[in-house]
């Protein structure tokens, strides 16, 4: 089950996706997540995951030139993510990144 989640205009509160919820039961994999900057100046973006307790960071005030993205999964990796785990993205300039998220959904159960 393919699923793809779209933020647009994410800025200094962190964002999260699904949005306001966590993912459905089962294990499930991220795939890829795309962090573009829609601004005409430099952003830093961060990524990661809550699982119930803690904050997992999967990149921190990552640098993003003006009409460039950033891919957080590449060469083959992936994330593994359970129905406990909620995923937040954040940039230090308001309304300044669109994300892109693909997963696999219920790859377990």
């Amino acid at each position: 089950n393919f699923r793809r989640y779209h933020l647009n205009a994410v800025g200094v509160t962190a964002a999260d996706i699904p949005d306001a919820a966590n993912f459905p039961t089962g294990f499930h994999t991220i795939i890829s997540i795309r962090m573009a900057n829609v601004t005409s100046n430099m952003v830093m973006a961060s990524a990661y995951i809550n699982n119930g307790t803690d904050d997992i960071a999967l990149i921190s005030s990552a640098p993003i030139p003006a009409g460039s993205s950033l891919e957080l999964i590449d060469g083959g990796s992936k994330i593994v993510v359970t129905d406990a785990d909620r995923l937040y993205v954040q940039s230090d300039t308001a309304a300044s990144i669109d994300v892109t998220v693909s997963v696999v959904q219920e790859i377990s159960t």
